[in-house]
């Protein structure tokens, strides 16, 4: 057979259609363009909520082996640690006895104080327990899923605690799960009371240890000292008031600037955490805003006619 006869195109099995690099440009333009939409028109948001309804079984199928092995481990190497454990609740609930009757003689006390001042009962915080299912994959933030959502009524913003006290906030809320951003994210702010010196205060996350938050707008001689307890001031609307969040590690004071660079450590770690309390915010309950009042027109005085 003559050579110029012989047909040397590759058989149709190792045909790559497209070039690679082609690919990579229309894959990455296509991926610029849903991360823009997203932030800036929020066109992904229904998709993401319709496929997190599905995806919330298969995540849960997929964490059964993760806790069989975790489970029978804590079940083999547990009864020593119950033991312990048990001992332990007992010596705190023979303190905390003496504790709970002091608070409901207070209680009643302030029920009392408060009818004769004639002023409105004190909001009541509902609230529910759930599951940390998993952390978010991102290394560059700080975020945790909990297995509840809107078929739990979890409302958008509803602050998160754990025994030790706040950790987070509720961010997204998708139909089984929802998305909690912790304090220590470089997007999350908390309005603050110095339990001491009752000064008001915002505390950001995003700082260089990662695991700190920093207390910004402070005046260089405010007094702020090491060891301070930062609660929840409550006038947000969101946060109940008395909550601890975080307590003051350093203060540094300069003379040519305005402001001390406050760093705090929270007093909730979210290493490990399994199980949650998620709040409902303030302003469920609180009545609206009044609408603002039209500004009055005045009228200007007729002239005089010549």
């Amino acid at each position: 057979m003559p050579l110029g006869t012989i047909d040397r195109t590759p058989p149709p099995f190792f045909r790559q259609g497209y070039s690679a690099f082609t690919k990579l440009v229309v894959f990455a333009a296509l991926s610029v363009f849903l991360m823009v939409a997203d932030t800036r028109l929020q066109a992904i948001a229904t998709f993401r909520a319709t496929i997190a309804a599905p995806l919330a079984y298969a995540q849960r199928a997929l964490l059964v082996p993760v806790d069989l092995v975790v489970g029978g481990s804590d079940y083999l190497q547990g009864l020593a640690r119950a033991i312990a454990n048990e001992d332990a609740a007992r010596k705190l609930l023979a303190q905390q006895s003496e504790r709970a009757q002091t608070a409901a003689r207070l209680e009643a006390e302030n029920r009392q104080l408060r009818a004769l001042l004639e002023l409105k009962p004190a909001l009541a915080v509902r609230s529910q327990a759930a599951e940390v299912m998993y952390e978010a994959a991102d290394p560059f933030s700080r975020k945790l899923y909990i297995d509840r959502g809107m078929a739990q009524s979890v409302l958008l913003g509803a602050p998160v605690i754990t025994e030790a006290g706040v950790i987070g906030q509720v961010t997204r809320v998708y139909p089984l799960s929802s998305e909690v951003t912790l304090l220590t994210d470089r997007d999350a702010a908390i309005p603050l009371l110095n339990a001491r010196t009752a000064q008001r205060a915002a505390a950001f996350g995003g700082t260089a240890q990662g695991s700190a938050m920093e207390l910004r707008f402070v005046a260089a001689n405010a007094d702020v000292k090491e060891g301070d307890l930062l609660q929840t001031s409550g006038v947000d609307g969101i946060y109940p008031a008395g909550l601890a969040v975080a307590r003051v590690k350093s203060v540094e004071r300069q003379a040519e600037g305005s402001f001390a660079r406050i760093v705090l450590t929270p007093v909730a770690a979210v290493d490990g955490v399994r199980h949650v309390l998620v709040l409902e915010p303030l302003r469920a309950q609180l009545p609206p805003p009044p609408a603002p009042e039209a500004a009055p027109t005045v009228k200007s005085p007729p002239r005089a006619r010549k």
